[in-house]
C-alpha cells in the first residue's frame, strides 16, 4: 500500500494521521516542534521533527523514502512551509493535498492588517500597552515600536528556543509570558490584565485554535484586536481530505462515512467531585475517546495527552465545535459531580441532534452524596437546591425545612448567604463543605454570624439544619399576626380565598399591586417560595410596614416597589400571575401593562364598592379579557357578649378572577 507523508501543525492534520494508521495505510508524520512529536508518538504513528530542509529536502525525504502522496495540514499562517511542501512534491511528482483549516469568526470591529510588519506600522501610531500572541519568529519585528520593553508583553510557546528568543530581544520580566495554547476566555483575560493591555496582537487561529476565546476575553478587558489576515490559500477540509485519501488509497468509503451519514458519538461523563473520583465505568468512556471537552479545572483533572482538548463549556459553543468538525467521531463531555444534579447535561441533551449524534450519559459522585457522607448523615430528607450561579430562597427554605443542602459557588456566596440567613434573625446550624475532591478540601460549622469570619475556597456547598422549621400553611395567616399600623389590609378569609384563586406554581412571578400592609404579597411569598413578588406600593408609610413584614415571616423573595401603578411596573420582569387589590383609577391601564408584558397572564381584581367592580367589569369587555369567575365573600366574624355569641359581618367582597387568554 502506498506510504503517505502528512505535514503536521493543527489538530485536523493529527487526525488524518490518526485516520489512515487507523486504517492500517503506512502513515509517516513531520512535525515541526517536540510537543507535537509527543503527542503523535502517543497515537502509535511515526513522526519526526523537523521541516526536511526547504523544497529540495522535501524533495528528497519523497523519493528516498517512497512516498506516493503528501498531505500538507500545516498551520494557516505557516506560509512558507507550505510553499516549500508545494514545490517539493512537484519536483519529487507526487501529489499534494492541502488540508485548510477552519477559520474563526472574525469580529466587524477590529483592525485587520496583512502582516506584523503591518501590525507594528498600525501600534506605532497608537498608545497603550499590548500584548503580542503571534508567536517568537516575528517577535523581532516589534522592537521596531518606541518604549516596546515598557508598553509590549510577549506571550510564547514554553519552549527553551521560543523563550531564548523573547529573551534575546528584550522581552523578560512581567513583560514574558511562556504557555502553551490553546488558552481559555479567562486564561486570555487573565493574559490582558497582567498586561494592562489595550491591544490584542493576534493571528486567526481558527475555533480550535482558541481565536473566539481571544475576542470574547479582549471585549471584557477593553482591549482592542489587531488581526493579521490570514493568507488567501486554496485547499479542502477535514471530509474533502478524507474522501480524497479514499480515492487514492482504494480505500472502501463505508468505513468513512460523514457523520451526516452515521451518527457520531458524544459521552455525558460526570466526573465526580475532583481528580480521581470518576467512575470506573466513566474513566473506561474517556479513555476511549478522541476528543474530551470540558471546562479547564475539569480537562485538568484528567490524562488528555493522547487526546484532542476543548476547553469549552457552553451547550451552543459545544455543539457548533461538533457539528463543524466532523473528524471526531467519539467525543466525551466532562461535567463536574453527577449528570443528573444541576448539571450542564440538561442543555447539552437539548442541544445535540439524536439524529446526527448517538448521545450517552455516564453518571458521577454528585456534591450531594459526597457531602452528606462527610457530615455522617443521610440526604433523603433534605430540601435540594442550587444557589451557584443563581437566585434561590435560602431563608424562605430554610425557615420551613429541617434540612436544605445547596450548591454554592466560591466565598462570595458563602458570605452572602450566610449574612441574610442572620438578617432575617434564622436560629440554624450550616456546615460549609469546600473543594471537594482536592488538597484544600474541608468542612467547617457553626451559625452564620460565626461562618462569616472563615474564608472559603471557589467550590462550596452547604447543607443548613433548622431544629423548628415553620410547618405552618402559609395561606390565611391571622390577621393580628401582622404589623398593620393604619394601612388598609385584606382579611385572612378574602386573602386565602384570593390566594388560591390564583393558582399559583412553586415558582411564579407575581405582582401585588396596591399591597397595602402586604399581608397579601407575604402569603403569595410563602406560596411561591422559589418565584418572586412584587409589592408595588404609592404610600411611603405602607412600603415601610411591608418592608417590617417581611422580615417578619422571613420572605426573601419578596421585592417592595415604591410608586404609582402602571408607572411603577415598568421596569419589572414578565409577570406570571397578578393581584389588583388597589388600583387608584388607574385599572385598565394596570391590565393593560400586564397584558403586554405576558398576554397569558392570570389576575385576581379585588373590589369592595360598587364603583370598581363596575370599572372591573367594563375593563373584562374592552380588553378581551377571558372571564372565569367573579364571586362575592361576606364573611362574619363571632364575638362573645356574656355567654352569647353574636356575628359580626365584615364588608362584602368581589373577587374576580381573569385571564389574557
Amino acid at each position: 500500500m502506498t506510504d503517505v507523508l502528512v505535514f503536521s501543525g493543527t489538530a485536523d492534520g493529527r487526525a488524518v494521521a490518526r485516520y489512515l494508521h487507523s486504517r492500517g495505510v503506512p502513515v509517516h508524520v513531520r512535525v515541526a516542534t517536540e510537543y507535537g512529536a509527543v503527542v503523535m508518538e502517543e497515537d502509535g504513528v511515526d513522526v519526526q521533527v523537523g521541516s526536511c530542509g526547504g523544497a529540495e529536502g522535501i524533495a528528497r525525504v519523497i523519493r528516498d523514502c517512497g512516498y506516493g502522496l503528501v498531505v500538507d495540514a500545516t498551520h494557516p499562517y505557516a506560509r512558507r512551509i507550505s510553499e516549500h511542501i508545494r514545490e517539493g512534491c512537484s519536483e519529487a511528482g507526487v501529489e499534494c493535498i492541502r488540508l485548510v483549516r477552519d477559520g474563526g469568526c472574525a469580529p466587524d470591529d477590529i483592525v485587520e492588517v496583512p502582516s506584523v510588519k503591518d501590525a507594528v506600522e498600525f501600534l506605532k501610531g497608537t498608545e497603550g500597552n499590548v500584548l503580542v500572541s503571534t508567536g517568537s519568529n516575528e517577535l523581532h519585528l516589534y522592537t521596531e515600536i518606541p518604549d516596546y520593553r515598557e508598553r509590549l508583553t510577549a506571550r510564547v510557546l514554553s519552549t527553551g528556543e521560543s523563550m531564548g528568543k523573547a529573551v534575546s530581544l528584550g522581552f523578560e520580566g512581567s513583560h514574558l509570558i511562556a504557555a502553551q495554547g490553546p488558552f481559555t476566555e479567562e486564561e486570555n483575560l487573565a493574559a490582558l490584565r497582567r498586561a494592562g493591555a489595550r491591544w490584542l496582537v493576534t493571528k486567526d487561529s481558527g475555533t480550535i485554535g482558541g481565536f473566539e476565546e481571544k475576542v470574547r476575553a479582549a471585549r471584557r478587558a477593553g482591549a482592542k484586536i489587531v488581526l493579521i489576515s490570514r493568507p488567501a490559500e486554496s485547499g479542502h477540509d477535514y471530509g474533502e481530505v478524507v474522501r480524497m485519501l479514499d480515492d487514492r488509497l482504494g480505500l472502501d468509503h463505508t468505513d468513512a462515512e460523514t457523520p451526516s451519514e452515521e451518527r457520531r458519538r458524544v459521552a455525558l461523563v460526570g466526573i465526580g467531585m475532583g481528580p480521581g473520583d470518576m467512575t470506573q465505568r466513566a474513566a473506561a468512556r474517556v479513555a476511549g475517546c478522541g476528543l474530551v471537552i470540558g471546562a479547564k479545572r475539569m480537562v485538568e483533572s484528567i490524562d488528555t495527552s493522547s487526546k484532542e482538548v476543548l476547553v469549552e463549556y457552553r451547550a451552543d459553543a459545544i455543539r457548533g465545535y461538533l457539528d463543524s468538525h466532523p473528524q471526531f467521531t467519539d467525543a466525551a463531555v466532562l461535567l463536574s459531580g453527577d449528570t443528573g444534579f444541576y448539571s450542564g447535561a440538561t442543555k447539552l441533551l437539548q442541544a445535540l441532534d439524536p439524529e446526527e449524534y448517538e448521545v450517552d450519559v455516564e453518571c458521577g459522585i454528585s456534591s450531594l452524596v459526597y457531602f452528606a457522607s462527610k457530615l455522617g448523615d443521610t440526604w433523603s430528607d433534605a430540601y435540594v437546591t442550587s444557589a451557584h450561579g443563581r437566585d434561590a430562597n435560602i431563608v424562605g427554605l430554610a425557615n420551613t425545612h429541617a434540612k436544605v443542602f445547596t450548591l454554592l459557588s466560591g466565598e462570595d456566596t458563602v458570605h452572602a448567604m450566610c449574612s441574610q440567613l442572620s438578617e432575617y434573625g434564622m436560629d440554624v446550624e450550616v456546615a460549609i463543605g469546600q473543594d471537594f475532591g482536592y488538597p484544600s478540601e474541608r468542612i467547617v460549622r457553626g451559625s452564620p454570624d460565626e461562618l462569616l469570619a472563615h474564608s472559603f475556597g471557589d467550590l462550596c456547598v452547604a447543607m443548613i439544619y433548622n431544629g423548628s422549621p415553620d410547618r405552618r400553611n402559609p395561606v390565611g395567616i391571622p390577621d393580628e399576626e401582622f404589623v398593620r399600623g393604619d394601612a388598609p389590609m385584606t382579611k385572612s378569609e378574602v386573602r386565602a380565598l384570593s390566594v388560591a384563586k390564583l393558582k399559583l406554581c412553586d415558582d411564579s412571578v407575581v405582582y401585588d399591586v396596591g399591597a397595602g400592609t402586604g399581608s397579601v404579597s407575604i402569603e403569595m411569598a410563602l406560596t411561591a417560595v422559589n418565584g418572586r413578588v412584587y409589592a408595588i406600593e404609592k404610600e411611603d408609610a405602607a412600603a415601610d410596614l411591608i418592608e417590617i413584614n417581611k422580615r417578619r415571616f422571613k420572605t426573601p423573595n419578596l421585592e417592595i416597589v415604591r410608586g404609582l401603578a402602571p408607572e411603577a411596573m415598568a421596569d419589572l420582569p414578565s409577570p406570571t400571575h397578578a393581584f389588583i387589590g388597589g388600583s387608584s383609577g388607574n385599572l385598565k391601564q394596570i391590565v393593560q401593562c400586564l397584558l403586554d408584558k405576558n398576554p397569558d397572564v392570570r389576575i385576581v381584581i379585588n373590589s369592595v364598592t360598587i364603583e370598581t367592580i363596575a370599572e372591573t367589569a367594563q375593563v373584562i369587555r374592552d380588553l378581551g379579557l377571558v372571564e372565569e369567575d367573579i364571586i362575592n365573600v361576606t364573611v362574619a366574624r363571632s364575638k362573645k357578649l356574656g355567654s352569647y355569641h353574636l356575628m359580626f359581618g365584615q364588608n362584602p367582597v368581589y373577587i374576580a378572577v381573569v385571564r389574557g387568554r
